[in-house]
């Protein structure tokens, strides 16, 4: 029942209508029995400032950030973990009475998705898609995972040697950049692959990678996700029998990483996973 003592939760974003999100977080909290209540705010750009503003005066315990406003949350909060620094993106907010603490979770949410498939970092050769906020924080965390070395593929090659520079000093020791066209001939041993690039948000999207580049002994993740659909990406490489990593995987488990950032207990994560699974159907 929610009542004048229920902890507020949201998403903050713009466009939010099609988010799980909402669905993942409240059925762990009906689950465990946990008066909190998570929802969704579409926030266009012009308004994010004012929208923080409005969400510490009402007392929120916190929120999550989703597109666009990943990168201009960094000045409206008070202190930034690494990976939000680092990344120059927060996806989750703490509200406390030290003011407004800055997180991202994506990171280390596609490192648990990785563990749940199996799948091992350490040593392993690294193929990055893209070089903004997402592909920042999970390098990031692949880093600190020990992965053996992190090739990153943009169209933009000065965004991709931005992000190599940031990147020197983590945990990741050998750093190379390339174009995104040239990746079949210059990083022809990734062993995993990671799609943060928009490519599959819409059906008519092409595959983030040439076709011949999915086949068996690489595995591959997608940081996208589509409600109710495979993205191209994942949608190929299940055809070839290649391993894959959905994106609402990641979904999930950067929301496991951040509910437990608000509520400071262990999240109900069978409980999000099913609510993620039925919406998904």
């Amino acid at each position: 029942m929610i009542s004048g003592k229920t902890g507020l939760l949201a998403l903050i974003g713009h466009p939010v209508g099609h988010s799980l999100s909402p669905a993942m977080h409240n059925a762990a909290f009906v689950a465990d029995g946990l008066d909190f209540v998570y929802v969704c705010l579409d926030v266009d750009a012009k308004d994010l400032p004012a929208a923080v503003r409005g969400a510490e005066a009402l007392k929120l315990r916190g929120f999550n950030v989703t597109m666009p406003h990943k990168r201009a949350m960094i000045p409206l909060v008070d202190e930034l973990d690494e990976s939000a620094r680092i990344s120059g993106a927060v996806n989750t907010v703490v509200i406390g009475d030290s003011g407004l603490r800055g997180f991202n979770t994506d990171g280390g949410g596609m490192v648990v998705a990785c563990l749940e498939a199996g799948i091992q970092l350490a040593g392993k050769s690294i193929l990055l898609l893209g070089a903004g906020g997402t592909a920042a924080a999970i390098a990031v965390a692949f880093g600190d995972a020990g992965v053996g070395e992190l090739h990153i593929a943009n169209r933009n090659v000065e965004r991709a040697a931005h992000l190599r520079d940031k990147l020197h000093g983590t945990g990741t020791k050998r750093l190379a950049i390339h174009h995104f066209d040239t990746i079949e001939d210059t990083v022809p041993d990734a062993e995993i692959v990671i799609n943060t690039t928009p490519l599959g948000m819409k059906e008519e999207d092409p595959v983030a990678v040439p076709s011949s580049y999915v086949q068996k002994g690489r595995t591959f993740c997608d940081a996208v996700y589509r409600p109710g659909t495979q993205t191209p990406l994942v949608r190929l490489a299940r055809e070839r029998g290649v391993p894959v990593v959905a994106g609402d995987r990641m979904l999930l488990y950067q929301g496991v990483l951040a509910q437990k950032l608000w509520t400071g207990r262990e999240p109900n994560v069978k409980a999000m996973d099913r609510a993620i699974t039925r919406t998904k159907t």
